[in-house]
């Protein structure tokens, strides 16, 4: 979505963040290399952007108001998106002489590898890695032929010619528009209401669609398509302008059930559960780079959406 009103530059609120750490513009403008008259004007522009007072200034310095404290802890959040989206697209970027081959489902690559990377940055900064991002099946394909040194998928089951490490359990969400009838029930949805009721869904193929499918099949049931989306993004938006409802993973509507946007329904006789699992091709055991990575993955602060 657009923004709709001018928005402050990243190194304007990294200066505020590094005000508040450091206790002082002439600290921080230190710590960013440049000269504290250029930090001071830059920070009453952000005031001026922003009309809020973010500093008491005084003789013997400034500090942070209230309103500049809170301030100072929503930039410090964009920053830390930022060096996510940094790592990932670093990792798209990469060329076919990366050291570290990835393949990941949409929905992990989107929510949850970009911190597994920055994470391994951190640890191992000397070398490259380049990411294909796929469904699930074609995920499995890609490591089954040696063209990628480690997968990450969701499923219910490993794929039985690879082998796998389950890494953290996914919940799948039953999503609405604020507007839809279904965010207004006090009592949950049943499987066949749910199986009748034409949804947006990812592709065949899709770990997410394959969740669904399998728990609906298993009370003789099968999905009813409004629409099929290849990407995560284009189904939150379509599910948000009242389309239709959508069964995502709960990673990726995290924001959008906080600000309400949508809505998450229970289905009482469902159950929409998966792991997000590791993949390799059996006689390739993740080695180097590879097993680092894995490792980070399997750590709680791994599923942290902003990095440290």
């Amino acid at each position: 979505m657009p923004l709709a009103e001018p928005h402050p530059d990243l190194v304007s609120l990294d200066l505020l963040v590094s005000v508040g750490e450091l206790g002082s513009i002439s600290a921080a403008a230190a710590a960013h290399g440049i000269t504290q008259p250029a930090a001071s004007m830059r920070l009453r522009a952000l005031e001026r952007l922003l009309q809020i007072p973010l500093l008491e200034r005084s003789t013997r310095g400034a500090r942070l108001t209230p309103g500049g404290m809170a301030t100072a802890g929503w930039a410090a959040a964009v920053l830390g998106e930022m060096r996510t989206l940094l790592s990932g697209t670093a990792a798209l970027r990469a060329d076919r002489h990366s050291h570290l081959r990835l393949a990941a489902s949409l929905t992990v690559a989107e929510y949850l590898v970009p911190r597994w990377l920055h994470l391994l940055a951190a640890e191992a900064p000397n070398f490259t890695v380049s990411l294909q991002m796929d469904n699930t099946t074609h995920v499995g394909d890609l490591v089954a032929r040696g063209q990628v040194d480690l997968g990450f998928i969701e499923g219910a089951r490993p794929p039985g010619h690879l082998r796998s490490k389950g890494l953290l359990a996914d919940e799948l969400v039953i999503a609405v528009a604020a507007t839809h009838p279904w965010s207004r029930r006090r009592r949950p949805i049943g499987a066949h209401e749910l199986a009748s009721t034409p949804l947006i869904l990812r592709e065949p193929g899709s770990g997410t669609r394959k969740v669904l499918t399998d728990a609906l099949e298993a009370r003789g049931l099968g999905v009813t398509t409004a629409m099929e989306l290849g990407s995560t993004t284009a189904i939150k938006a379509a599910a948000m302008a009242g389309t239709a409802p959508t069964v995502v993973s709960a990673l990726a509507v995290r924001a959008e059930l906080r600000t309400g946007q949508l809505v998450a329904v229970s289905c009482e006789d469902l159950q929409l559960e998966r792991t997000i699992r590791a993949i390799w091709a059996p006689g390739r055991p993740p080695a180097g780079p590879a097993a680092r990575l894995l490792v980070i993955a399997a750590r709680p602060e791994g599923v942290n959406s902003s990095p440290a």
